[in-house]
């Protein structure tokens, strides 16, 4: 069953080929046989899952059912969920349950998808391999001696593996693309805005948005349907209508418009990577797409820009874990400020510490002008840029990341290589469009990802030429050896 879609799953549920229940066992005994080799999980939340699963099934008998009814998904662990530990991957919520749930839990329990778990991440989002997580790396299904990419690194082992049809996840710079590039999925980030960030744990509030990890575009557009919409508890949150991404899924790509940004094809391109993004490009070529060569002349900039307005962000967000009011406590601390010392020290990992000094060093006085104001103006710039490329053309086409999946352990002492993970992710972050990452193809076993970027709210055109090209190739359909 976990090599069906979702829609052949919500099929096989109405024709009652099977229950809810025994779909949510099936994943569930699936995530006890594999698990163990993945470090996907954080938590199993197999009670819950079983009693939502029956919830559907009568809701599928009294024919009350929807496209997702029935349907099991992991949910990221940065997104609260009620009665449920929500611990971003850290020691310092290690212990939080929360009293509430996030936006997109509410709206993916009212589509009637069964819980299954809680997915493993980089703490507090920060990270590119998923190696800072307190509770271990996560092993990337493809080679478990690989990374998964991250932040999102749980959600992408888990569904590649088939732990689960579809994931939920979280983009800040890259952390739904570059991972989904690395195990061979579809992830999608939508326009900021389009999906509230009510009760997902904020890392950098003018970056992060929800999105979605799944097999295919068809899975991701109907579950991304799902989340998307207007919440007044957001203050970011967008009042527009959202288009129907399935609908749009079907329609043809002739004369779609693509353009190539010539700063995404130069040097640092794993040449075999380049090889099969070429080859997709022919391919969209036979479905009738056009390209261009169009340019994003700031787009080397995005790194270091992004590298100080993050960690700025990061640093006011992550101050309320303190030992007082949030967060872990430490024992051993005597006077207040020894609690605030001490729990910070102890429940923050190297990572999030360094990101937290260096943010609140460029937001000091005497530096905020330097560092941050500057920073703030590059982004504009970056803004502009694609501004101007989509006056010429409808969606861009790039890499999602430099290379394949690297070693577990390749880059932990180096942050800039690390940082340099996600060189062509940061950037449509920074302009808050719309961006996912699609299979096109393998070098030596491993996947290799691309990029389609699209303009404010065009999600829907950017699923469209992803379905079309998935209805033209079969890569997304193959499973990591082991996982079959």
């Amino acid at each position: 069953m976990h090599k069906l879609s979702i829609k052949q799953l919500s099929e096989g549920l109405r024709a009652k080929q099977f229950s809810s229940r025994e779909l949510t066992q099936f994943y569930l005994e699936r995530i006890s046989r594999y698990e163990p080799s993945l470090n996907s999980l954080i938590t199993t939340t197999a009670e819950r899952a079983l009693a939502q699963a029956d919830a559907a099934d009568a809701a599928i008998a009294a024919g009350n059912a929807g496209p997702l009814t029935g349907v099991p998904l992991i949910q990221k662990d940065i997104f609260c969920t009620r009665g449920v530990r929500t611990s971003c991957a850290s020691k310092m919520l290690d212990r939080f349950i929360s009293p509430y749930d996030a936006t997109i839990v509410e709206k993916l329990d009212a589509a009637g998808m069964p819980m299954l778990g809680k997915a493993n991440m980089d703490e507090f989002a920060m990270g590119s391999s998923n190696e800072t997580s307190w509770y271990g790396a996560v092993k990337n299904p493809w080679d478990l001696e690989r990374v998964p990419g991250g932040s999102s690194g749980g959600s992408v082992a888990a569904v590649a593996a088939g732990l689960a049809p579809v994931a939920t996840a979280t983009d800040t710079g890259g952390s739904i693309r570059q991972p989904a590039a690395l195990t061979n999925l579809t992830g999608i980030k939508p326009t900021y805005g389009r999906v509230s960030r009510y009760g997902m744990i904020a890392f950098a509030s003018s970056l992060d948005q929800a999105g979605v990890v799944a097999r295919s575009a068809e899975d991701a557009a109907v579950v991304l349907q799902a989340m998307s919409g207007f919440d007044p508890r957001d203050s970011t949150s967008v009042d527009r209508p959202v288009d129907d991404y399935v609908a749009a899924l079907d329609r043809p790509i002739k004369g779609l418009r693509i353009g190539l940004p010539k700063e995404y094809f130069a040097d640092g391109l794993a040449p075999s990577s380049r090889q099969r993004i070429e080859q997709a490009i022919e391919v969209f070529k036979t479905l009738g797409a056009t390209f261009t060569e169009v340019s994003l002349p700031n787009s080397p900039l995005s790194v270091p820009t992004y590298y100080v307005v993050a960690p700025a962000e990061a640093s006011s967000n992550l101050s309320r874990f303190d030992g007082v009011r949030y967060g872990h406590r430490s024992e051993s601390a005597r006077t207040l400020e020894e609690i605030y010392k001490r729990s910070r020290g102890e429940g923050f990992g190297a990572e999030v510490q360094r990101r937290i000094m260096i943010g609140t060093y460029v937001l000091s006085h005497g530096y905020y002008d330097a560092y941050y104001l500057q920073a703030q103006k590059v982004r504009r710039l970056i803004f502009d840029d694609f501004k101007r490329a989509f006056e010429s053309c409808d969606l861009l086409l790039g890499p999602t990341a430099t290379d394949v999946a690297f070693k577990l352990g390749t880059n932990v002492d180096d942050p800039v290589a690390m940082y340099l993970n996600d060189i062509y992710t940061i950037a449509a972050n920074l302009a808050g469009i719309p961006a996912m990452s699609l299979s096109c193809g393998f070098v030596d076993g491993l996947p290799v990802g691309m990029q389609l970027m699209g303009n404010f709210f065009d999600e829907a055109r950017m699923l469209n030429a992803a379905h079309q090209y998935q209805q033209a190739t079969d890569f997304h359909r193959q499973l990591p050896k082991g996982f079959e």
